[in-house]
């Protein structure tokens, strides 16, 4: 998906991608796979030809850690060494779980904090749609990317990684290896298309706008000899469709790669292979539904076959439906002063403002995107009793006074008040606020909790699973 680590990079390199890719698409002359039927299979091809590249190209960009006991950060073995990876944490329930392996867009060959950024309902290009549906989720990074070994072969050797990466996720004692399955968008779908050609270990292969010949596409970014017509035959798709073997479902919007779909299941007769245009979506606005159907399918797939079928009037239904907004992953803060212990988005940054007047934090989205994960902000005070000359029923009574809903409850077996309303900021802005304070020993610990009114009730499950977090030592 990326050159770099940048998420606000990621969205223009794409999207300059899909423009280069559908203009091109309707410029060539589109591939004719069966004047050039293969006496090979593709894993043969592939293993006997050695790839020239003119381009060694690699980065060393730094792997963030991810969410501690939702995702672990390893290292897998593949054929150039030893490649990082993020793995879903094992459950620890001592049952085997099944996997997909999620291969990202774009040409860089890394990972980054992508995963657990807000997913874009018209935009979603995290595969975090399995995670949060309960699926063991792997994000490979491959050669040459994070400081990996080796260089970028575009299409080439990163197919061995993601079958490395598969024997891996084989290996680890809560991963089920005989449900194990592969997604990937654009240039990640191409990869995974590719993988279920060369090899049957997958259980089912999900690819969101794949392309057929990579000829026709972003050559800006190839690696390789492109004098070789060899070389992009070994990375085009469309060549090697009659060797799957396993459950392959190529989708795509209407309004993005649907020519190359098109021209797939016009070159094979291949009965595993099913595909799916999806009217008035594009290139990027049919994942988000199309992924959460994916994860439902995959958790109702557990014979020992694979059963998963997908019809073209679920798809359209998906479409059509309400726009989810899950709750994002979360990361543990400890504040010792407070003897606190509490949880907030991954992507959020707590930051200590204390001063002489007393201890304050502020926690906020490192991005600002258009969404309730970026665009909410916490408050975080300790304030002496003795210095408010206000019991916490007062509190309650002045709040009520500013036109807030007040309730007693407790947080952690401590009293405390629970407080919602709108607060108008300086410049005009006006803002949904919760306030919960929390009495301890003789000082009021506030969560202070913004989020403008323009968002609604739409951040309320987030700030209280913030409240829910909430822990003092005993």
């Amino acid at each position: 998906m990326r050159v770099s680590v940048n998420k606000r990079s990621v969205t223009a390199i794409v999207t300059m991608a899909v423009v280069l890719l559908t203009t091109a698409c309707g410029s060539g002359e589109q591939p004719d796979s069966k004047s050039s039927t293969p006496t090979q299979t593709f894993a043969q091809a592939h293993d006997g030809f050695t790839t020239k590249l003119v381009k060694e190209e690699h980065d060393d960009y730094q792997i963030p850690a991810p969410p501690e006991g939702l995702f672990d950060l390893v290292s897998y073995p593949s054929k150039v060494g030893d490649l990082a990876a993020y793995v879903s944490s094992d459950p620890g329930d001592g049952e085997k779980h099944p996997m997909m392996i999620w291969v990202v867009g774009g040409w860089g060959n890394g990972i980054d904090d992508f995963p657990w950024c807000y997913p874009q309902w018209d935009n979603d290009q995290t595969g975090s749609a399995f995670w949060q549906n309960g699926i063991l989720t792997m994000y490979p990074s491959f050669r040459g990317g994070c400081g990996n070994p080796g260089y970028y072969e575009t299409l080439f050797g990163e197919v061995d990684d993601i079958v490395s990466a598969c024997e891996y996720a084989a290996s680890l004692p809560y991963v089920d290896p005989d449900r194990i399955y592969l997604g990937g968008h654009s240039t990640g779908g191409t990869r995974a298309l590719l993988a279920a050609e060369y090899t049957d270990r997958f259980r089912a292969v999900f690819c969101f706008g794949a392309v057929d010949e990579v000829k026709y596409h972003n050559n800006s970014q190839f690696t390789f000899d492109q004098k070789n017509e060899e070389e992009f035959r070994m990375r085009s798709p469309v060549h090697w469709l009659d060797n799957i073997k396993n459950p392959v479902f190529l989708i795509e919007g209407s309004d993005g790669n649907s020519e190359n779909l098109k021209t797939m299941l016009k070159a094979s007769e291949n009965e595993r292979i099913k595909g799916y245009i999806v009217d008035g979506a594009d290139h990027f606005s049919v994942l988000a539904p199309a992924t959460n159907l994916v994860a439902r399918k995959i958790l109702a797939d557990t014979g020992a076959e694979p059963s998963i079928t997908i019809t073209q009037e679920e798809l359209e239904e998906a479409m059509a439906g309400e726009p989810e907004i899950p709750l994002p992953a979360m990361t543990s803060h400890r504040m010792e002063e407070m003897g606190l212990t509490f949880s907030c988005p991954y992507i959020w940054e707590v930051t200590d403002e204390s001063s002489e007047e007393g201890q304050a934090f502020v926690a906020a989205s490192r991005y600002d995107e258009d969404n309730i994960w970026d665009m909410a902000a916490l408050y975080i005070t300790a304030d002496p009793v003795e210095s408010t000359d206000f019991s916490l029923e007062d509190f309650g009574d002045y709040l009520t006074e500013l036109g807030s809903q007040v309730e007693e409850t407790t947080v952690s077996g401590l009293p405390a008040l629970d407080a919602a309303g709108v607060h108008q900021s300086s410049d005009g802005g006006v803002f949904q606020n919760r306030y919960i304070v929390i009495e301890k020993e003789g000082t009021y610990i506030g969560f202070d909790f913004y989020i403008h009114e323009s968002y609604g009730d739409d951040a309320e499950e987030l700030f209280q699973a913030i409240v829910d977090s909430i822990r003092f030592d005993q």
